[in-house]
């Protein structure tokens, strides 16, 4: 049974740094493609990012590039986000999952992923 759990979320301030991790067990890790969604409240799932089974391949939502960087470690079946410069508007519910190809014209797609997280809160004050 596949177990993804995420940690690392809170509150921070406009400008601040978070970094999320999502620990991942039951399966081969180092085998899947690994994503970020998050959901703001009375909003859709939306993609944030991913990165392929060996780190050698990343893919951001306009959003967050050049802000949030993704990263795994596949010795500690964790997959990490870390989130500088925050902003208000990235506060949400954020998810990891897991999928097994890393077909960039179908990251972004939620349906796309199989396994799910339970997700880790991130709030951006003003």
């Amino acid at each position: 049974q596949v177990q993804l759990v995420e940690s690392g979320g809170g509150l921070v301030q406009a400008g601040g740094s978070l970094r999320l991790s999502c620990a991942a067990s039951g399966r081969t890790f180092s085998s899947y493609v690994m994503g970020w969604f998050r959901q703001a409240p009375g909003k859709e799932r939306d993609f944030v990012s991913a990165i392929s089974w060996n780190g050698g391949k990343t893919a951001y939502a306009d959003s967050v590039k050049g802000r949030f960087t993704i990263s795994r470690d596949n010795a500690k079946n964790t997959v990490y986000l870390q989130m500088n410069s925050l902003k208000p508007e990235d506060t949400a519910v954020y998810y990891c999952a897991d999928r097994e190809t890393f077909d960039v014209y179908s990251l972004a797609r939620a349906n796309e992923y199989d396994d799910w997280g339970q997700g880790t809160q991130v709030t951006v004050s003003s």
